[in-house]
């Protein structure tokens, strides 16, 4: 009888490949490397002058304008010119490091396709820098609902990357009692 359902990995093999690449040693070192040095040197050096909205949970339009103003008109050339470049390859960084991680450390096999969770959440985050870039460039004729919409786009981003992050430490918790019992 043929199968009516799709497997599991239908629609999915060239995923798949890139998990266990992500999964390998040296593309997990590389990955985190890259992510320790955008989070801790990169993204604190740009020379914005203020807090970047992307690491806020949420935003109002009056914290969104207060933030522009703060910026100054360099500091929001650089932030739209760093939102669509340099926070581009921090997804790639995330998502491979993360994607790797939950893929590697899997529980069980079938949990495979949660490492597509940061997946997500990095398509999302590109989708959010889109969101900040349109305001920075538009300002200040910037509108509460193209704030709300941005300011969503970066809410979800924070809540998906608490789920990747903590399952990679439940995963990561769970390996180390098994190999230790």
């Amino acid at each position: 009888m043929p199968e009516i359902l799709p497997s599991a990995d239908a629609g999915t093999p060239g995923w798949r490949k890139f998990f266990e690449f992500a999964a390998g040693t040296k593309p997990l070192i590389v990955s985190f490397i890259g992510v320790l040095l955008m989070a801790l040197l990169v993204f604190p050096m740009l020379p914005v002058g203020g807090e970047l909205l992307d690491v806020k949970l949420s935003y109002s339009l009056a914290e969104a304008q207060a933030a522009m103003l703060q910026y100054g008109p360099h500091g929001r050339a650089v932030y739209a010119l760093a939102s669509p470049t340099v926070d581009t390859l921090f997804p790639i960084l995330y998502v491979t490091f993360f994607a790797g991680l939950l893929y590697r450390f899997r529980p069980s096999e079938r949990l495979w396709l949660l490492a597509f969770i940061p997946v997500f959440a990095g398509a999302w985050d590109l989708c959010e820098n889109a969101q900040i870039t349109t305001l920075l460039l538009q300002f200040p004729d910037i509108s509460a609902r193209q704030v709300a919409l941005a300011s969503f786009f970066t809410s979800v981003k924070h809540v998906l990357s608490a789920v990747y992050e903590l399952t990679a430490l439940l995963w990561l918790a769970i390996f180390m009692v098994r190999r230790f019992r």
